[in-house]
């Protein structure tokens, strides 16, 4: 477990967190490259099925970043992004896989230092959680 390098995907908004990613790259800030990020129109966009399927197919953590309050591009889609995120949250806790492997995060697209600082907090928080225990099930799966 100390060689453990988890594996994060990040659901990005287009107009908000995948912009604020993109500063901070063209500021040079240093981040995880755990982090795998998937840019989608809206965090609204991001449903159940997408955390879950993430999860299955070996990521260790998950988040959605979406606009901040009051600042989404489709309105409300980063509010009902986040009830999605609170729902699976506690379904995770409930099968045992641990709902602390999925967050909602927002940010503005000048926010490049909270990008970095997400990705690092995130990366660092799954890491102590050790591997999704998802993995060794399908890994198991596979052996067979």
């Amino acid at each position: 477990m100390e060689n453990f390098e988890p594996v994060i995907v990040a659901f990005c908004c287009h107009y908000c967190a995948y912009t604020a990613a993109d500063m901070a790259g063209s500021k040079r800030l240093c981040y995880p490259p755990n982090v795998k990020i998937i840019k989608v129109p809206c965090s609204g966009k991001v449903d159940a099925i997408h955390i879950m399927k993430a999860l299955e197919m070996g990521a260790d953590g998950v988040y959605v970043a979406g606009c901040l309050d009051g600042d989404c591009h489709f309105k409300n889609g980063n509010i009902g992004a986040a009830k999605r995120v609170a729902y699976i949250k506690k379904l995770l806790d409930e099968i045992g896989i641990g709902g602390e492997r999925v967050e909602m995060v927002l940010m503005s697209a000048g926010m490049g230092e909270r990008f970095a600082q997400t990705a690092t907090e995130i990366t660092e928080k799954i890491r102590k959680l050790g591997p999704n225990p998802v993995k060794s099930v399908n890994e198991a799966k596979t052996a067979a």
